[in-house]
């Protein structure tokens, strides 16, 4: 019996951890939900062996300045509850100090595991870059806003309040963005598929999670976490 305890003690350790930061968790068979404590202030952010230089990043979503100094690497999944957190509370304080002020550059990465509707949001996600990078910021704000509760709407629901709110950004053809998302399904989910494996690569096995610089903050920790983080690199 102790024997047995002793093997359920990093499980433990990695639960507790995760009820601090705020995240949802892939187990390599189904997503284990974590608790909602993320927006404890002065929280310590988890750490792994990592390095933004090693991370693949090339044509993939991103805000703010193609050169600038610092690239976070955002893995994120559009139904997971704490991303939309991070993307509602913590993100607009980043992009206002560091990404407007040409500082942080910020990419987004797909680790879609919540179901079918992740995967549709991410091939609509691939399909918006494509086609109106100008406009992926703001569809990516509408997206979480609006955010239903995790795998709550069949395909046909999900789809239709997708395009509802992608018709809510202004000179966006919708008709245009669902073609394209239908055309380059097998593409786009293979593209999924090396985000997730990048993330895997640095130890990223949870959503919302990132790297900066040699850093992996894994939950939707509050602001004061990723200032800390950015203050280290920012010159």
């Amino acid at each position: 019996m102790e024997t047995n305890n002793n093997k359920f003690l990093p499980v433990s350790v990695i639960a507790a951890g995760l009820l601090i930061a705020g995240a949802v968790m892939w187990n390599g068979s189904h997503p284990a939900p974590a608790g909602q404590a993320g927006n404890q202030p002065g929280a310590p952010a988890p750490t792994a062996k990592a390095d933004i230089k090693n991370v693949k990043l090339d044509g993939l979503p991103f805000i703010g300045k193609a050169d600038a100094p610092v690239t976070i690497a955002n893995w994120s999944d559009f139904q997971c509850p704490f991303c939309k957190r991070f993307e509602i509370e913590t993100l607009p304080q980043i992009v206002k100090d560091y990404v407007n002020t040409g500082k942080v550059r910020i990419v987004f990465l797909d680790f879609a595991f919540l179901g079918n509707d992740s995967l549709i949001a991410g091939e609509w996600s691939r399909a918006m870059w494509k086609l109106y990078p100008d406009k992926y910021e703001a569809w990516r704000d509408a997206m979480y806003a609006g955010q239903p509760t995790e795998n709550s709407l069949n395909e046909t629901d999900y789809l239709a309040w997708i395009k509802k709110t992608t018709g809510t950004i202004a000179g966006v053809d919708v008709a245009k963005v669902a073609a394209d998302a239908v055309a380059n399904k097998t593409a786009y989910d293979a593209a999924m598929n090396v985000d997730k494996a990048e993330a895997q690569k640095v130890g990223v096995n949870a959503t919302p999670s990132f790297v900066i610089g040699t850093q992996v903050i894994a939950g939707a920790y509050p602001y004061a976490t990723f200032k800390t983080a950015i203050d280290a690199l920012v010159k």
